[in-house]
């Protein structure tokens, strides 16, 4: 069994040093007093005892928090008493400068939370190193100046998570959609040189791997281009080449008929949108942004959002080969094709595409087959997307979605000052997301103690706490100068505004949102009702509860104008965060606190036994009650010689549910060429990946790819994460 040490690097589990500690304030108390040797190996022993059925390391503090318990429970209080002093006297401390330790274990890649904290970060390059020490200044300097001391400790406490503290000190934003069209059609400005409207489409797609990377170096979360804001430069080329041709044949002296150069060039056309599709892959995969890893993009698929029809075919030579370069995917350092994590590619399936006889099924069919090697793309049903939403657009990075915007009803037009507003048309290309708070669900049922009054008591209370944390991210936000980040706001990508103005007006009205996340939805029903959600005897309670959280950003947004919007949160390190902090105050609950993570938003539990459509039937009606962001997945085997399977959930998904995904594997062990799942085992208390052929457990000589939480991680998770991973289940 491995301790995590306050470092954050990890310890064998030794039982002398808690004989040694309680015997060191043992012999501080007078004899009659004093505990017995006998007594003292039996409060090491149920310790030790303990921390096993935790099913996960235990940290040094929830270690002597036990000892404590144990000490007490002996009756031995004075000697409890000089036990707690000393931690009391040490933690004084540790106090005095509370980051030294953290970031001298993240230079000497000491610190496992900080290694696992995300999967796609790799926490040995000198980039992350040096995003991860500033973030340890800023989450200090934020919680002892920043955020009123309620909000910290019910940060602390895992009653709430305040998303990215490591990021609030300086004036950033969560996600957006970025402009791409009025960047590209009206141009911008890079590190101070003026990108003109470029003249093919291979030039439009290396400035567009450009704004990715400098979007991303001045935000912290996601960000969402869509692949139709490059489809005009198709036929910008195309005329292009013609001219190059029909000046080689003049040349020459050959009068080839119409037919023929139309036939030229497009194949010469066809190669020039490979090398651009490819310029934006690998330029994503590549690209280190100033947080230490490669842009969090999301390319949009929507043959609808295309204008005309010409630009709607040409976008789909665009689709086409982003397609074929995915499915073949990025060689590693050993020269095998492996699975990417950037971009995350998001197919809509729409009249056009989604029936055998439709114009681009062809389309629908290699989307299938990548998804059955490479876990993308997902899937946006059109037809439920204007059901619930009333417009098709893409989501900010995974999963956040913006709300339609109220700029014509509230009379304030384009305040953004963009080059391709359009009045009485909704907008969401350049609009952003303030920040998340998350709500810890299973907190609240279990500080209920099953009191369905009190849940609803404590309830309250916990939102209003969000609500609070939540506008200390909207603060934060205000006052805030174009100049902090000229791409954003000055040069299209969000907004076009003049140098020292504020982006105070782009904070209200509907232009960006506010996310109220939440976590463990299926626990809190649990624990509340005794059975699952998925059970029609608790799916009005847990409907009940989502939709009272929706009446609160409803009121929220009625009182100050902020867009708040309730959030499916995809809890990543935070799942194992909210798992540790729940048995700390509550103990091991089975089935509900027994694990090292809850469940994602309102998801199905992991290990519970559904079948992918009633899954996806299931969540749906979840879903429409997330209108901030979510998505919902079905874990399925290897389906590349399946396909027809694929092609059917798919069409589900059209049918029933607004945003989905298939969960498959894609694996590779460098030792020994094995591309099949690499297992996960359990060695001494700790779950580490296991190639099943040749044994293999090096985390550097294997490429995993898992969908973490809506995106695909390849750097590997925390123990809470990993443990979530071995127990899915197939629902196909």
């Amino acid at each position: 069994m491995k301790v995590i040490k306050r470092n954050g690097s990890e310890v064998g589990f030794d039982i002398d040093k808690i004989v040694a500690a309680v015997t060191k304030a043992n012999e501080t108390v007078d004899e009659p007093l004093r505990l017995t040797s006998a007594q003292i190996n039996r409060i090491a022993q149920f310790v030790e005892l303990y921390c096993q059925a935790m099913n996960r390391s235990p940290s040094v503090e929830e270690i002597q928090d036990q000892v404590e318990i144990q000490i007490m429970a002996h009756g031995a209080y004075e000697v409890a008493k000089h036990y707690i002093t000393y931690r009391y006297v040490r933690s004084l401390v540790r106090r005095s400068n509370t980051t030294d330790e953290k970031i001298l274990s993240l230079i000497e890649c000491c610190n496992e939370e900080a290694k696992q904290e995300n999967a796609n970060k790799n926490p040995v390059v000198n980039s992350t190193q040096r995003d991860y020490m500033a973030g340890e200044v800023s989450r200090d300097i934020t919680e002892r100046i920043l955020l009123p001391e309620d909000i910290v400790e019910a940060h602390q406490e895992g009653l709430i998570h305040f998303h990215d503290s490591d990021y609030f000190a300086q004036h950033m934003h969560n996600c957006d959609l970025v402009n791409l069209e009025d960047m590209l059609q009206n141009g911008t400005v890079i590190t101070g040189t003026l990108i003109e409207r470029p003249h093919s489409f291979s030039t439009a797609c290396n400035i567009a791997t450009q704004i990715i990377a400098q979007v991303a170096s001045n935000q912290y979360g996601g960000q969402s281009i869509s692949l139709t804001h490059l489809a005009p430069f198709v036929d910008v080329s195309r005329q292009k080449i013609r001219k190059v041709v029909e000046k080689e044949m003049e040349d020459i002296g050959v009068t080839p008929d119409p037919e023929k150069i139309s036939e030229l060039v497009e194949s010469r056309l066809r190669e020039e949108i490979r090398r651009g599709v490819q310029t934006i892959q690998y330029q994503v995969v590549t690209l280190l942004t100033t947080n230490g890893q490669a842009p969090f993009v999301t390319v949009f698929m929507y043959l609808n959002e295309a204008r005309n029809e010409q630009e709607k075919r040409d976008l789909a030579l665009i689709i086409e080969e982003t397609l074929l370069q995915r499915c073949e995917g990025v060689k590693n350092e050993k020269g095998v094709w492996v699975t990417p994590a950037f971009p995350k590619l998001i197919y809509v399936l729409e009249e056009d595409n989604i029936t055998e006889d439709s114009p681009y099924w062809y389309l629908t069919q290699l989307a299938a087959k990548c998804t059955a090697k490479r876990m993308v793309p997902d899937y946006i049903s059109e037809k439920i997307m204007l059901r619930d939403k009333g417009d098709c657009y893409t989501c900010m990075g995974c999963r956040s979605f913006l709300t339609p915007d109220r700029f014509t009803e509230a009379g304030i037009g384009n305040i953004a000052n963009a080059g391709n507003y359009e009045p009485g048309k909704h907008k969401y290309y350049g609009r952003f997301n303030q920040g998340v708070v998350t709500l810890n669900l299973v907190d609240i049922a279990l500080s209920s103690g099953g009191n369905l009054q009190k849940f609803w008591e404590i309830f309250d209370e916990r939102l209003e706490l969000c609500h609070r944390a939540l506008l200390c991210r909207h603060e934060r936000l205000k006052g805030t100068l174009s100049d902090a980040a000229p791409i954003l706001w000055q040069y299209g990508a969000l907004a076009r505004l003049e140098k020292g103005e504020t982006i105070d007006k782009l904070l209200y009205n509907g232009y960006s949102t506010i996310s109220l996340g939440y976590a463990g939805l299926y626990e809190c029903v649990k624990y509340m009702t005794g059975k699952s959600h998925t059970d029609p005897e608790a799916t009005p309670f847990a409907l009940e509860v989502m939709e009272y959280m929706n009446a609160a950003c409803r009121k929220w947004k009625a009182e100050s104008n902020i867009d708040f919007s309730l959030y499916g949160t995809p809890l990543e390190s935070t799942t194992y965060k909210f798992a540790k902090c729940l048995q700390k105050r509550f103990g091991i609950i089975p089935g509900i606190t027994d694990k090292g993570y809850i469940t994602n938003s309102y998801h199905v539990h992991v290990t519970e036994e559904i079948d992918a459509f009633e899954k996806l039937r299931f969540e749906s009606q979840f879903q429409t009650l997330s209108p901030g962001g979510a998505i919902s997945y079905v874990e399925v085997p290897d389906m590349q010689d399946n396909l027809e399977a694929v092609l059917q959930v798919m069409k589900f998904i059209y049918d029933n549910i607004m945003y989905a995904e298939l969960n498959t594997k894609s694996d590779y062990c460098q030792v020994c060429g094995w591309d099949g799942e690499i297992d996960i085992i359990e060695e001494d208390g700790k779950l580490v990946w296991h190639c099943p052929q040749c044994g293999n457990e090096d985390q550097d000589k294997m490429n995993v790819a898992r969908r973490t939480c809506g995106y695909i991680g390849t750097q590997f998770w925390n123990q809470g994460r990993t443990q979530e991973i071995r127990e899915r289940v197939l629902h196909l």
